[in-house]
């Protein structure tokens, strides 16, 4: 009994230690937040501040060129919203067809939107890049958004298990009762599948808010600037960067996305573990 305390003692021990080793950048980043930009980094090593500065937040919340950061969390919740409900509907919609409609290179095309999910981002970076300029959409957010609705491999292939785990007299059911093929996914596919549909959207609520490399390649304007690229803005190779302020808004912008997840942390464990299951 006393070996089997032990080893539990041990494995809490041991968790607690790993848990608190991927959250302390976290808690260090909100610690330096409170601490005078030229300090920061000098005091790296001492977690506490001393003193506490709480003007970092004011400065960082005027932001730069007269435009104050609540733009940029505006723009980046716009962006967030609009491409999330594209990736979601249009990958459940992909996933309704692969999963329950019989045409010719299903399996073929679905083996291609596996293969998708190995393609590197870099290597179509180029080539999306000439087809926007062509387009005119350089300097909206359009890059960002409207590729979107074309569907995101990893969602559809979530979908696709969890649709796959539907009974299919259900399909028959609502076939014989005169039930054409959209509305047997929008009535019938889509309320059985929601926690799937759950998990993809706070996912791409996350990979959207983070993103960088997107909103630095097509938005040039500051006014539409989402948070990733605000937080650039704070440091100046050329000046002084303002460590503190750009630390104080990195805790502000980690608010909705922990919000997000507090919320639906339920949703996202039911939606992968229900559909890693039933696959």
């Amino acid at each position: 009994m006393t070996g089997k305390r032990l080893r539990r003692a041990a494995y809490h021990f041991l968790a607690a230690g790993g848990a608190f080793l991927m959250v302390y950048p976290v808690i260090w980043l909100f610690m330096s937040s409170f601490k005078p930009s030229e300090l920061i980094f000098v005091t790296a090593g001492k977690l506490i501040p001393d003193p506490w500065i709480w003007d970092n937040y004011v400065t960082g919340w005027k932001g730069i060129g007269g435009l104050h950061f609540g733009i940029f969390i505006k723009n980046s919740l716009v962006l967030v919203v609009l491409a999330t409900i594209g990736a979601v509907l249009s990958s459940a919609l992909v996933a309704f067809g692969f999963a329950r409609l019989k045409f010719k290179g299903n399996k073929f095309w679905f083996a291609v939107m596996m293969m998708t999910l190995m393609l590197p981002f870099e290597v179509a970076l180029v080539p999306q890049y000439i087809l926007f300029a062509k387009l005119g959409w350089l300097n909206s957010i359009k890059p960002i958004v409207v590729p979107a609705y074309f569907g995101a491999p990893f969602f559809i292939f979530l979908m696709i298990q969890f649709i796959r785990s539907i009974p299919s007299e259900l399909d028959e059911a609502a076939t014989i009762d005169g039930c054409g093929k959209f509305r047997l996914f929008w009535q019938i596919i889509v309320p059985l599948i929601m926690p799937a549909m759950a998990t993809a959207a706070i996912f791409s609520f996350y990979w959207r808010w983070e993103d960088l490399l997107g909103p630095l390649l097509y938005l040039n304007r500051p006014s539409s600037y989402p948070v990733s690229m605000a937080l650039k803005m704070y440091l100046d190779a050329e000046t002084i960067s303002n460590w503190g302020a750009m630390f104080a808004m990195s805790v502000v912008s980690l608010i909705p996305v922990l919000i997000v997840f507090f919320l639906f942390q339920r949703q996202i464990v039911e939606g992968i573990s229900t559909s890693g299951l039933k696959g």
